[in-house]
């Protein structure tokens, strides 16, 4: 069968190759959780495709019976697209159980967030191995993340495009645990079985022990709420530092607790953004007059803490897609990463996140989160308008 045939969506070319020199970590640090527990961080500019093309490759590789991926873009031109085709294909010919999600959304959503994928679905069920669509209306189906057997889960905030593995700040994030791989099939299990996103997420979220690291697993929408008010809390209680890097910060119980942690100046906290969705998002605010109380909160902590902020391209059909797209939390020796915003509507999408206790993986990700919110300016945001 020609190549075209199987191959992962489609992108077009964004201009001229930018040279590797972006920030990658891993944990080297004496820990049992250094083996376990690998962080992949991306740049703007900082790797090529084919670098996370072949991680990818290399991460199916050990497959031996199941591989179940729930990705929200899929997006990859020839190189990176037929170096991941070739691997998945390649795992099913070998006779693993290879089973896709991906999310299908409506061409005239217009709401701030995310901007919609463009995976192409007859890309996508052309591929000899079964594969599902996710309905992303009214939430999204979010995730980024494969289970390898019952030994590994790939996640972050990564999407498979090859703007997100060039142009984008994010986190790759992969463990070897059956315990967390495990709760990941569950939550797979559940999407599988209900093709739509409202129901799934009741997943156990009590620690597993992943070397000398405790992790746990949340999985929204049935564990959002939870989840919110868990990291709210993880930055009340921070004694040493909070370091952020997310998109936009409208969460209620997250955006409140920061801006109070500022206002107290007890606690090194610092964080960086995407300006451009900020302003969207304060916008939005301003027009449906329902999050009065947001708009303080977020200019007094954009105004009172050292958060910076990416000038990315707005969203455009066929534009570059450059967002400030990492996806992470430090406070003090804990770790939240995976594909939740610190938003709403995070809440109520499927997303899933690891929080990580670990001392070698909190200093990675902060020492991260400081690299890349140095590239960028203040967040400068608009003037009060008078009613």
């Amino acid at each position: 069968m020609p190549a075209e045939n199987y191959s992962i969506g489609v992108a077009r070319p964004h201009g001229a190759h930018v040279p590797d020199t972006g920030v990658s970590f891993g944990l080297h640090a004496a820990s049992e959780a250094a083996a376990l527990i690998t962080i992949r961080t991306l740049a703007d500019g900082g790797q090529r495709a084919s670098e996370i093309a072949r991680m990818v490759a290399e991460f199916v590789a050990p497959a031996r019976h199941t591989l179940e991926l729930a990705l929200y873009d899929i997006r990859l031109k020839d190189e990176t697209g037929d170096i991941v085709r070739d691997a998945l294909v390649g795992a099913h010919e070998r006779g693993v159980h290879v089973r896709l999600l991906y999310n299908l959304d409506r061409e005239e959503r217009t709401t701030t967030g995310p901007p919609p994928p463009k995976t192409e679905p007859s890309l996508i069920e052309a591929l000899p191995f079964e594969t599902a669509a996710v309905p992303g209306w009214p939430d999204l189906m979010h995730h980024k993340y494969v289970v390898r057997d019952r030994d590994a889960v790939w996640t972050g905030s990564t999407n498979w495009t090859d703007d997100s593995w060039t142009r984008e700040e994010n986190v790759i994030a992969i463990v070897e645990s059956q315990g967390v791989a495990i709760r990941y099939q569950e939550d797979f299990a559940q999407l599988w079985s209900k093709r739509e996103v409202e129901p799934t997420g009741r997943v156990p979220t009590n620690p597993i022990r992943v070397g000398d690291a405790d992790v746990r697993t949340w999985f929204s929408p049935k564990r959002g709420e939870k989840l919110a008010h868990e990291i709210g809390h993880r930055i009340g209680c921070a004694h040493e530092r909070i370091r952020i890097a997310s998109p936009v910060i409208t969460s209620g119980p997250i955006l409140g607790t920061l801006a109070e942690v500022a206002a107290d100046r007890r606690v090194d906290v610092a964080g960086v953004v995407d300006a451009t969705q900020i302003g969207e998002v304060l916008e939005q605010w301003r027009r449906n007059g329902n999050a009065t109380w947001k708009i303080p909160a977020l200019r007094f902590l954009m105004e009172h803490a050292p958060f910076t902020g990416k000038r990315s391209t707005p969203y455009a059909p066929g534009s570059v897609h450059d967002y400030m797209h990492a996806k992470v939390t430090v406070c003090d020796d804990v770790t939240f990463v995976g594909s939740f915003n610190l938003s709403h509507s995070g809440e109520q999408n499927a997303e899933n996140v690891l929080e990580i206790r670990d001392r070698s993986v909190a200093d990675r990700i902060a020492a991260y989160v400081d690299e890349i919110r140095a590239r960028y300016g203040p967040v400068t945001l608009p003037a009060p308008t008078a009613d």
